[in-house]
């Protein structure tokens, strides 16, 4: 999933600032509605977003900035989810809404769209960007307490109860990444491992986890640190190959791990290379990198890819093509479609629980520790740890729907089992 970069720590700050001018912006307009709860004739308790008929849920998403691809898949897949889910009668007898607000991957439209619907919707079952959910964290746990899942991975949003990470955090994915290299594509104690990563929180979690996985492997990592805005990878594989490394970890963008491996190719500079989830598009394929991403290059993923030879993946990409017939397949589909249904499994439990208030759904999301969308299995019981530690290893793949095959199932090395994640 492209959208998984994160800005700097620095950049984090300044929306958390933000934040703050928009916060008081928002006490000072009219009271949030449904702030106490209320029990309707079903005998269900109910609060903010939610009434008799319907249950408003939000998504902020990029569809016109950096991650706009990844946006809209991930969007049209949750339209997708709630048409069917209101198809066959809703939840707790009440209709789904969507409430989708499109920030363009800019700070002061995220922050200022999360509180615009703060006061419309019970949570949120999307939010792009890290930077800006990290700067909304204290206002949610604080305050508001809407559940919110968004399509961001680093170790640094654990321990929210309302914030929960789908699947294994950077850290943990790069250590199943390097345990792929070393079991699998020759890697051995004494050799020396690339690391290609981004400033900031994402690269910087990732590289965490090479670290400790290289540790435990007797592996000597090699660091090269890029902006977001590098997109030529020359300097860092002429370096790489100088330094004799016999494999190359890359948590960065698309752009960035098709010049690591086109170069890399061109060079002659034949080692393999695993990627972060992010660094990863279908559209790559059709670039002139494409032959040489399905000859070396592999990346890990938290989950099943669109074009798993599964029925639920098979199910997924029949009914996303007859609701969208003009749109290709790629992963933020799936990233998309798994955080509409955990969100939906939370819901319908709330309602069992007579409880569609926000404490209630989170309440709810607690009890799901074997929770399976179809493309691998949550357990959101301890809002300290990710909801996965599995990573599934693919490959890219022209012929394969979504352009991405499995070569490794889910599983969770030996070195993730034991590798406890710094949470913020």
């Amino acid at each position: 999933m492209t959208h998984r970069r994160q800005a700097s720590r620095t950049t984090a700050l300044a929306l958390a600032a933000a934040l703050v001018a928009l916060t008081a912006a928002g006490c000072s307009s009219k009271a949030r509605s449904g702030d106490g709860p209320d029990t309707g004739a079903d005998g269900v308790k109910t609060g903010t977003g939610v009434s008799a008929t319907t249950i408003a849920v939000g998504a902020l998403t990029d569809m016109t900035g950096v991650y706009a691809t990844l946006g809209k898949s991930v969007t049209q897949a949750q339209q997708l989810y709630v048409k069917q889910v209101n198809a066959a009668g809703g939840v707790c007898g009440r209709q789904l809404e969507l409430t989708v607000r499109d920030h363009g991957y800019d700070p002061q439209k995220a922050l200022s769209a999360y509180t615009e619907l703060e006061p419309k919707v019970v949570g949120y079952m999307q939010f792009i960007g890290s930077p800006f959910v990290a700067a909304v964290k204290q206002r949610v746990d604080g305050r508001d307490k809407g559940l919110v899942l968004p399509q961001a991975w680093s170790a640094s949003l654990l321990g929210s109860p309302y914030i929960r990470v789908l699947g294994s955090t950077y850290d943990i994915e790069t250590i199943n990444a390097v345990d792929f290299l070393v079991k699998e594509k020759g890697l051995k104690a004494g050799d020396k491992l690339g690391h290609v990563y981004f400033e900031g929180d994402y690269g910087e979690n990732a590289l965490a986890g090479s670290k400790f996985a290289a540790g435990k492997a007797g592996l000597t990592v090699v660091e090269q640190k890029i902006k977001p805005t590098d997109n030529d990878m020359s300097a860092q594989v002429a370096a790489l190959k100088q330094a004799g490394v016999k494999g190359v970890v890359i948590s960065a963008g698309p752009r960035q791990a098709a010049s690591l491996v086109g170069v890399a190719a061109a060079a002659k500079f034949l080692v393999p290379v695993i990627g972060n989830n992010s660094a990863f598009a279908p559209q790559l394929l059709g670039t002139q990198a494409g032959p040489a991403l399905e000859k070396m290059y592999w990346f890990a993923s938290p989950s099943l890819p669109i074009g798993a030879d599964t029925p639920a993946a098979k199910k997924l990409v029949a009914d996303y093509r007859a609701a969208y017939p003009n749109d290709g397949l790629d992963n933020g589909i799936v990233a998309g479609w798994t955080a509409a249904s955990v969100y939906g499994e939370a819901l319908k439990r709330a309602c069992a629980a007579k409880d569609l208030t926000r404490e209630g759904i989170d309440k709810a999301l607690l009890t799901l520790n074997a929770y399976d969308a179809g493309f691998g299995t949550h357990d959101f019981s301890d809002p300290k740890a990710p909801s996965s530690r599995e990573s599934v290893i693919i490959q890219p793949d022209k012929s394969v729907p979504g352009g991405m095959r499995t070569v490794r199932d889910p599983f969770v090395s030996e070195a993730a089992k034991g590798f406890a994640p710094k949470s913020g």
